[in-house]
């Protein structure tokens, strides 16, 4: 059953983000799995300089796309916003019965904290989403050598990063 679980989740390394495909036009945009690990990477350094709880963090981080496995990655655009909450919901439920209760109920767990956003630590990875998204959109748009189509990520990032040391940061990503 486990097995069966590393398979479903490894199927995010397959699943392009669909907000580059659709609003940069990129034939080869990092998959969901890039993006995940990417913010790993930042809530782990991030999480650790603030003295949060840094693994409840990166197991949030680690679960809050993972429905995405198996449903794909839908842009605002295409799917309306409870639509899109009541099928990952529905989705992360499956994937998790392969894991043992114990585990299962724990994730789920970290899920619903992270999709109601109601403590410091999904606030914080709400807000490490749009800053890595931000992050990507510039890596974007200077191997392109182009800065066109990416404000609108810019101002999703700026209407969500609250944190001030988040907050920082984008100012500095914006800036440069």
């Amino acid at each position: 059953m486990i097995l069966d679980f590393f398979k479903i989740t490894a199927n995010l390394k397959t699943v392009k983000r669909q907000g580059w495909i659709d609003k940069l036009s990129l034939n080869n945009p990092e998959s969901v799995a890039d993006h995940s690990f990417s913010m790993a990477i930042i809530g782990m350094v991030l999480s650790d300089s603030k003295e949060y709880n840094t693994e409840k963090i990166l197991k949030m981080i680690l679960l809050h796309d993972l429905a995405e496995s198996i449903t794909g990655d839908f842009t605002p655009e295409q799917i309306l916003k409870n639509e899109k909450i009541n099928l990952e919901n529905k989705t992360i439920k499956e994937i998790l019965t392969y894991l043992p209760k114990n585990l299962n109920q724990q994730y789920l767990n970290l899920w619903n904290e992270y999709q109601e956003n109601n403590s410091k630590e999904s606030h914080f990875v709400h807000q490490i989403d749009k800053l890595e998204m931000a992050l990507q959109a510039k890596i974007y748009s200077e191997q392109n050598n182009s800065m066109q189509n990416i404000s609108s990520f810019f101002d999703s990032a700026k209407k969500e990063i609250l944190d001030p040391n988040l907050l920082k940061l984008f100012k500095q990503l914006v800036d440069k």
